[in-house]
């Protein structure tokens, strides 16, 4: 974001003049004019910036400088000047929507402070409505698989080009990371998508009658087999097949998995008639599928079979500053399913879940974002005193989230400041700044 605003109206040269020598001094760039208009036109949605006007000047007043502001963007800060008999008129301004007022005589001090506190304010209002406009104008995968993070990108690469053929494809991912969402994705994006997309976990069907789910079976076929069935292999012709938790499958019957994806037939039990099947086959594990085999309690030739294509899914730990466009993702995924009205998410809060360590993954921030919707999980009360002030919120989860970068590249400085987007030199001050070293970054 580029160097925030701050617009100065006074028509008293002298005051202007001091005030924006001291601003300057605390490091703001000032606009500062005696006439409303010009920095009115300064002003628009994506304005970083705040106004500070006078309410008496001539010709107008600050009041009405403000509905004109706030006529451009509801929710610019604006600060405004008074003297003592204007202190009615600044309360009533303060009740139509003023971020602060100022009573004659004040220190610059005290204004720059007032001044950051509000740009802190605008710079979260402008990230918001880009988060926002990110989730409404995604479509497609990354309405699906939703990051900015270079994972996701070459996540959502791998997907798109292997989404247009009919390799058979294995997923590695941890728990709750999105198997079957990639599957899906691979699935729909492709030429098989107006077909069936049959989803079977291996690991949740007992052994005795996972066989008869894969390959469906005639009557009499055994013992409570009254009719024929067909299975879940045959149903899907013409579509995919996702085997979740692939690992699970009995060993028995990866021979006959193997066979059918080498000859794509299937045979029912009770029947020696071969059906051709055209699938694609995705699989997926949390498993190193090559070190079970070594175990044996994998086939090799299965997973060779199975890794001629894979892809790799991300865990949440290694891409934390997703997590607050991932949330409002899910928050707003929440929203359509109970009904309810999304409650305003506070930078601590967001600090708070960017700390974690999520071994659930996307599912487990699905699970808070749900209760969160519901009104179940609790935001931390800001206090009374300026401890808790929204400058200290966003500079809380500031820190937090370049201690969790420092953390995920253990301690490694050039990683960290290439995945957050700053400078050697940004991180080095930012880390001076909130007090963080390697060793206490490692910690958190």
């Amino acid at each position: 974001m580029d160097q925030a605003t701050v617009l100065l109206i006074d028509d008293e040269a002298d005051l202007r003049g001091s005030l924006s020598q001291g601003l300057e001094l605390s490091g703001q760039d000032v606009f500062a004019t005696e006439k409303p208009e010009a920095a009115l036109e300064r002003i628009s949605r994506d304005f970083y910036g705040v106004l500070v006007t006078d309410i008496r000047m001539p010709g107008t007043d600050g009041f009405q400088v403000m509905r004109r502001a706030f006529e451009i963007d509801p929710a610019l800060p604006v600060v405004l000047i008074t003297g003592h008999g204007d202190v009615p008129l600044a309360v009533e301004a303060m009740r139509a929507g003023a971020y602060d007022f100022l009573e004659k005589p004040f220190s610059v001090t005290h204004l720059a402070s007032v001044v950051e506190r509000a740009l802190d304010k605008r710079r979260l209002v402008l990230e918001n409505r880009k988060l926002r406009e990110e989730l409404a104008d995604r479509t497609g995968l990354e309405s699906r698989l939703v990051g900015r993070t270079a994972s996701m990108d070459l996540l959502r690469k791998n997907v798109t080009a292997l989404a247009a053929t009919d390799a058979d494809v294995l997923i590695l991912g941890e728990t709750g990371s999105g198997k079957e969402v990639v599957a899906r994705a691979l699935h729909d994006e492709g030429p098989r998508k107006d077909k069936p997309f049959v989803a079977l976990n291996c690991g949740a069907l007992p052994a005795e009658i996972i066989e008869s789910e894969l390959f469906g079976h005639e009557k009499g076929a055994f013992t409570g087999a009254s009719g024929q069935r067909i299975g879940k292999l045959e149903h899907a012709h013409g579509g995919s097949v996702f085997l979740d938790e692939i690992e699970s499958m009995p060993l028995e019957l990866q021979v006959k998995l193997l066979r059918v994806i080498e000859t794509r037939t299937i045979e029912r039990l009770g029947s020696n008639k071969a059906i051709d099947l055209d699938v694609r086959f995705i699989a997926a594990t949390k498993e190193d599928l090559e070190a079970a085999g070594k175990e044996g309690r994998f086939r090799l030739d299965l997973f060779y079979r199975l890794n001629v294509v894979h892809v790799a899914i991300p865990p949440l730990r290694d891409r934390l500053e997703d997590i607050p466009l991932l949330f409002r993702h899910l928050a707003v995924e929440a929203r359509a399913r109970y009904r309810r009205e999304i409650p305003d998410i506070s930078e601590a809060y967001l600090a708070g879940l960017v700390a974690r360590d999520w071994p659930g993954n996307v599912r487990e921030l699905r699970n808070v974002a749900d209760r969160f919707v519901l009104g179940l999980e609790q935001q931390p009360e800001p206090a009374a005193d300026s401890g808790s002030s929204l400058f200290d919120q966003v500079a809380g989860f500031e820190r937090a989230l370049i201690a969790a970068e420092l953390k995920r590249n253990a301690g490694a400085i050039k990683p960290t400041y290439e995945n957050l987007g700053l400078s050697r030199k940004a991180l080095y001050e930012k880390m001076r700044k909130y007090g963080l070293g390697k060793d206490e970054a490692e910690a958190v």
